[in-house]
């Protein structure tokens, strides 16, 4: 088995860019002895693709007093979520790579996405202290930063946009470090002025083990709406979480959707509108004379849990979003990547049944 790529300093920097959301959903990182291992996350690699799966909470920790793990950072009422995504993996993720395996060379293997997103940030700040980052001031700032993301900006300084330099290489690859299998990230400077390795942990599958983390099977959504990037739905989620544990989410293949609470106390609701239905062209003419309409019910947690990425990320990175509903089963939440032939990932947020009598039709 072999597996060995070569990546320029935006790859590194894509990559980095899809795992920080999701590793808030996994936790992890609980240290060196191997424990934290399969936390959650698996990654399959074959000669075309690069595919991880997650499950939310998965690889929470707990400390002394009972919280989650400082160090895992596991996001809070994310169990339950599942996440998937795909990247391209040449001319998409890898410059180049060489995989072999006696299955079809498929290689599939658990890791601890909390130390992968560690060994990443470090290689972006090690390529930045090379002087090859890029000086558009622009590109720094994620696609909403607002309460404790704002008072955390400092903490993200490896969003930045990068020039890749002939000079400085990443290599990505598996190896065995103190006897244990390892993705190892080794940065290296042609002139030597610069080597830097990092080894994350990880525990190899068979690959016919890949069936049991493809994602979730879901019906056909009642409703499918693309946001505008501009218009992020996660800072009026984390204001309603605060006031209710449960947020109602009302949506119409007219473009049109209604996020509410209701209680004893108060009653909010909060409109989108001019949003793009994402239909086929024989669904489209019925959807325009009777616009589908789909009502959840989500815990408020859960639903802030899968737009994390909406803070985290920095602009240019996402091309579009697309929310999909289906009526007493799931929400899906399908973020597609910037270049568009990059890859994709996709949350799957479970709901809680409403009966009918319920839903604010």
């Amino acid at each position: 088995m072999r597996f060995k790529a070569k990546m320029a300093a935006e790859h590194v920097q894509l990559l980095h860019n899809v795992i920080v959301p999701i590793s808030r959903l996994t936790g992890g990182g609980s240290g060196p002895d191997g424990k934290s291992i399969g936390s959650g996350t698996t990654l399959y690699l074959d000669p075309e693709v690069l595919r991880i799966s997650s499950r939310g909470g998965a690889g929470k920790t707990s400390d002394s007093g009972g919280g989650a793990s400082q160090l895992g950072g596991g996001e809070q009422g994310a169990e339950g979520i599942a996440c998937f995504s795909e990247l391209i993996a040449l001319n998409g993720i890898f410059l180049e790579h060489k995989i072999e395996s006696i299955a079809d060379n498929v290689i599939v293997f658990d890791i601890d996405l909390v130390q992968l997103r560690t060994a990443l940030a470090a290689t972006l700040q090690s390529l930045g202290g090379s002087g090859s980052v890029a000086g558009d001031s622009s590109k720094l700032n994620p696609l909403h930063n607002s309460g404790e993301d704002a008072r955390n900006t400092s903490s993200r300084r490896t969003s930045l946009s990068f020039h890749s330099t002939p000079s400085i290489l990443v290599v990505m690859k598996l190896a065995k470090r103190g006897g244990l299998p390892c993705l190892c990230l080794d940065t290296s400077c042609a002139n030597g002025t610069m080597d830097v390795h990092h080894a994350v942990p990880v525990r190899i599958l068979r690959a016919e083990e890949w069936q049991h983390h493809l994602p979730p099977v879901v019906n056909t959504p009642d409703v499918q709406l693309e946001f505008q990037l501009d218009r992020p739905l996660r800072p009026v989620i984390e204001r309603l979480k605060a006031i209710s544990p449960i947020v109602y989410v009302d949506g119409s293949m007219a473009g049109e959707l209604v996020l509410r609470i209701d209680s004893d106390a108060v009653s909010i609701r909060t409109f989108y509108d001019k949003l793009i239905p994402r239909t086929d062209e024989e669904e489209s003419l019925q959807s325009r004379r009777d616009p589908a309409r789909c009502t959840l019910k989500i815990d408020s947690k859960k639903l802030l849990a899968s737009l994390q990425w909406q803070s985290s990320m920095a602009r240019g990175s996402v091309s579009s979003y697309i929310i999909c509903m289906i009526e007493n089963e799931m929400m899906v939440v399908h973020v597609v990547l910037n270049p568009e032939d990059v890859g994709f990932f996709t949350y799957y947020i479970p709901v809680h049944f409403l009966s009918h009598d319920m839903m604010d039709f």
